[in-house]
């Protein structure tokens, strides 16, 4: 993987037992046991913010501190979300800010328009540092999605978390930081959540097939018998029998380094995977463009394993550039066959994740 990468982290969920609390008390025990990793960096490196004015280490003493890093198309960070916004919903009146730091991994999520829908979208509330030019990422010279830094009121970072789970440990370091700080009037229950759609946890007993990419930048698993023709237009023919984790194009495609885009209707990509979801980051490649599209499970419509985006008969419409649930299986996950055909020309195909 990349140092721009993606993580996908195994967790409990849900409310912790007795033992898991006795245990984590007993690794923090006061914030003194917590290393002092460095001062939080400025903020200076963000492009805007969206919910607020500007933010400053200096101005923000006095008040624990978490900063989520942040893609709205990772399907990582979205599954920790939930923890995160109630964490900000509980604790923000006892002393704890929560600053999202957006850092863009595709081309289109730096449009402020587009990260803007989608903060409203998510519902966040919460001050969000627009980092478009990767200037919070490399202040922090953090690389993954998603990440977590808390810090103390002093402004001094004692805490940080990379990729999926850890949400008991993660929220025992808020409380205690907050207790340090003089606030003790706060529930010491930890949050619960309901997650729904794309941020429920991933099956990850499961779960077999890693993140694919379809650009040629980073791919792995093509598996098309004709060799890829970067950044030209190619008829690919439909591939022979894939492996587990092998994926093809087949009708008229442009491999590039970012995406797959189609050059016509009727356009498919095949992959055989094992989980129970699967994710595609898409969108139309001109803005403000339509393209209808249906998925297919094994040769057949996917009936009652269809995902969000789409119907039981695998229809669906490419509408805007994010990440579409295509299909969510409700039985026993196996190794299947997954086809998605695109109507018109002009889609682009980023990264499929799973869940």
């Amino acid at each position: 993987m990349s140092d721009h990468a993606r993580t996908a982290t195994t967790a409990a969920t849900g409310r912790p037992g007795s033992r898991l609390r006795s245990i984590a008390h007993r690794l923090i025990g006061d914030a003194d046991v917590l290393p002092v990793e460095g001062p939080v960096p400025p903020f200076t490196g963000a492009t805007g913010w969206l919910n607020g004015e500007p933010l400053t280490p200096e101005g923000l003493r006095g008040r624990v501190v978490l900063v989520d890093f942040w893609t709205y198309t990772c399907i990582n960070w979205i599954r920790t979300f939930p923890y995160v916004r109630a964490w900000a919903d509980k604790y923000h009146d006892h002393g704890l800010t929560v600053i999202g730091a957006h850092t863009p991994e595709f081309g289109f999520e730096r449009n402020i328009d587009n990260v803007t829908a989608r903060s409203h979208d998510f519902g966040i509330e919460y001050p969000v540092a627009v980092d478009s030019d990767y200037g919070v990422w490399n202040a922090f010279a953090n690389h993954y999605w998603p990440a977590v830094y808390v810090t103390d009121a002093k402004g001094r970072i004692r805490y940080h978390h990379f990729g999926e789970g850890e949400y008991a440990m993660t929220e025992m370091v808020v409380q205690q930081l907050l207790t340090d700080a003089g606030a003790d009037d706060f529930d010491p229950d930890l949050v619960t959540v309901a997650p729904k759609g794309f941020e429920i946890p991933a099956d990850w007993q499961t779960l077999r097939t890693p993140e694919t990419y379809l650009g040629l930048g980073r791919t792995t698993g093509f598996a098309s018998p004709d060799e890829p023709r970067i950044n030209r237009l190619h008829g690919y023919p439909e591939p022979h029998r894939l492996e587990l984790d092998q994926w093809a194009p087949t009708g008229t495609w442009r491999l590039a380094t970012h995406a797959a885009v189609n050059g016509s209707g009727g356009d498919r990509i095949a992959l055989r995977f094992q989980a129970r979801d699967v994710h595609l980051v898409m969108g139309p490649e001109t803005r403000d463009a339509s393209i209808p599209f249906r998925v297919f499970l094994d040769g057949d419509v996917p009936g009652g394993a269809h995902g969000g985006d789409v119907d039981e008969s695998g229809d669906g419409t490419l509408a805007d550039q994010r990440l579409y649930q295509l299909i969510r299986q409700p039985g026993p996950v196996e190794e299947r066959l997954f086809e998605i055909e695109f109507a018109d020309a002009g889609a682009e195909a980023y990264c499929f994740t799973f869940g």
